[in-house]
């Protein structure tokens, strides 16, 4: 027998030649991806004289779209072929990583251009990202979900610490107009990589009949699906509450252990360390329970709250390593408990509604989040963070352990739901 056989945690997915494709892909594009945001955000700074109100309003038009037409893009995504719509998206960004390469080699980048482009990047992002997690689940089959989502997230949090190191060289010595470029190509290589799959080794869900209200039908559907409904509430808990790691390190580190501004990025290795390691374990449990999801959320509020109680920055430093782990084994439980209780013909709002729960909430809190740490301090407001997050997986575990409420039938005009092993 193969190792590989007796070993599901080492990654046999690569072995399909689809799955190996689209690891090359996602490489690349996530490494081109955190390029292009070092370059927006210094081309950013650099037309505003350092104006950091201007780099706040650009990250901000690019997940604007997200926030308020997300679902709707969930619809898009159930209604055609997910490949399809990748290959379209990737065309798209391919394009709006040129201009602005084009821009600045012809010396006409602008600020308002480069709000333009950020804000079709995000409007791009609406039917892109739910597409890429639904493609995920098509791709692979049910009990090997869990090994791919898993493996995504390494890659992106491998491109996490990849792309930013290698924009710094890359602008100090070209500029930022070859770091989009650098973006333009890895999208290139998604589409590439797109072209050469086999379409009939996957299982492409068959595309959902223009109507009314499926926008509305897919929140019925999660109202009446308690576990998906408890699923998305406690992703949205845990996001808004203790995924603003962008301020509450950045202020530990700065205001509570008065440490140099080069230990800023050391704390996003740092999680994005701990990220990878949590994609190994994840990958080893390939069923997903509502228990365990609850178990793994309270862990990362459980390490988050300690972290705020770390004497030095090396301790605080080092604990982020497990946190970020916890953390990358809830949400690929979650994805993965998502994908696998629902149909086909739904899969894409899902999806649009688990993204609005990740990217929606951090930044509608993050004011709040701010305002605890300039009030009562980053530690308070870190250990706040971890603290509703336990709370919330403490009280979700207890409502997953209540017997389940009947699904009504023929409640809502999509596909009937096929759990595998939930």
């Amino acid at each position: 027998m193969h190792p590989l056989s007796r070993t599901p945690q080492r990654w046999p997915l690569l072995r399909s030649p689809n799955f190996r494709l689209f690891a090359l892909g996602q490489t690349a594009s996530n490494t081109g991806t955190w390029i292009q945001k070092v370059a927006q955000d210094w081309l950013a700074l650099d037309l505003s004289h350092g104006n950091g109100t201007v780099l706040g309003i650009t990250t901000a038009l690019q997940f604007l779209p997200l926030l308020v037409f997300g679902p709707y893009g969930g619809v898009l995504v159930d209604r055609h072929s997910t490949r399809g719509i990748l290959l379209a998206s990737q065309t798209v960004m391919a394009v709006l990583a040129l201009i602005p390469a084009l821009l600045v080699a012809t010396g006409a980048a602008r600020l308002d251009a480069l709000c333009v482009l950020a804000l079709a990047l995000g409007f791009t992002m609406v039917v892109e990202k739910p597409a890429l997690q639904a493609f995920i689940g098509e791709s692979v089959a049910p009990s090997q979900l869990v090994s791919a989502l898993a493996f995504n997230s390494a890659v992106l949090n491998l491109a996490r610490m990849a792309g930013p190191a290698l924009a710094g060289p890359l602008i100090v010595l070209f500029g930022p107009g070859p770091a989009f470029l650098a973006n333009t190509l890895s999208y290139l290589t998604v589409i590439v990589c797109l072209l050469r799959m086999d379409p009939r080794a996957g299982r492409p869900a068959p595309p959902v009949p223009r109507a009314k209200g499926q926008v509305r039908a897919g929140l019925r559907y999660v109202r009446d699906r308690r576990d998906l409904a408890l699923t998305l509430v406690l992703v949205a808990v845990v996001a808004a509450f203790g995924m603003n790691f962008q301020i509450t390190t950045a202020l530990m580190i700065t205001r509570v252990y008065h440490a140099p501004a080069a230990m800023f990025g050391l704390g996003n290795s740092a999680l994005a360390a701990g990220s990878v390691i949590g994609s190994l374990l994840a990958a080893r449990r390939p069923r997903v329970s509502g228990r365990r999801l609850a178990a793994a959320a309270l862990a990362f509020g459980t390490l988050e709250t300690a972290c705020a109680l770390m004497p030095g920055p090396g301790s605080f430093l080092v604990l982020l390593v497990p946190t970020g782990a916890a953390l990358l084994v809830f949400l690929t439980a979650a994805k993965a408990r998502l994908q696998l209780g629902v149909g086909e013909g739904i899969r894409g709002r899902i999806m649009s509604l688990y993204l609005l729960a990740t990217l929606g909430t951090t930044p509608l809190l993050a004011p709040l989040v701010g305002w605890t740490a300039q009030s009562a301090g980053p530690r308070t407001a870190l250990a706040l963070g971890g603290a509703v997050s336990a709370v919330a997986a403490l009280t979700i575990g207890l409502l997953h352990a209540r017997p389940p409420t009947p699904l009504k039938t023929g409640s809502h005009p999509v596909a009937s739901p096929q759990p595998h092993n939930i």
